[in-house]
């Protein structure tokens, strides 16, 4: 089942991007009391996702600091390397939070995964933006097929 406005985020346990190494953060620390912006790619370093996805949340991440948001944060079927090497690349780390879900478990769980495997890329997650607030889905922006017109930050920040 597909997680909708007013659904409560399941437990799962990201890989969460640092300086040094990767740590785990559940759910609950990262959505945990917090106004979370949470955009999800199919994947670090990809076309659409590196040049048009993650820049659109790094170019209004002040922005959605003034409405009132804590963090704002990217997930990924990558592991917790690939998305620190995409945190340092695009110079988004200390700003984004890069969530690393390295065998898919947060997009299976949010029934967001994206079967990819006969283009050769395994499971991935579909592009979509969300604003949780203290775990619970607010509002959710999915995108169709390839497409990024609905889950970029400018439609997410009008949102709020």
């Amino acid at each position: 089942m597909t997680i909708k406005p007013g659904d409560k985020l399941p437990d799962v346990t990201f890989r969460a991007v640092t300086q040094d190494m990767p740590e785990p953060k559940s759910t609950a620390d990262v959505f945990g009391g917090k106004k979370v912006v949470l955009f999800a790619v199919p994947g670090a370093f990809t076309p659409t996702c590196h040049r048009n996805h993650l820049p659109g949340y790094l170019e209004h991440y002040d922005a959605f600091k003034a409405k009132g948001v804590d963090t704002v944060a990217v997930t990924a079927v990558n592991d917790a390397f690939v998305m620190q090497a995409w945190a340092k690349a695009t110079g988004g780390l200390g700003k984004i939070e890069f969530l690393a879900d390295g065998s898919g478990d947060f997009a299976k769980a949010i029934g967001m995964e994206l079967d990819r495997v006969a283009a050769g890329l395994g499971v991935r997650s579909q592009r979509y933006a969300m604003l949780v607030e203290d775990g619970v889905v607010k509002v959710l922006n999915l995108d169709d097929g390839g497409k990024l017109d609905i889950s970029g930050a400018d439609t997410l920040l009008k949102a709020l």
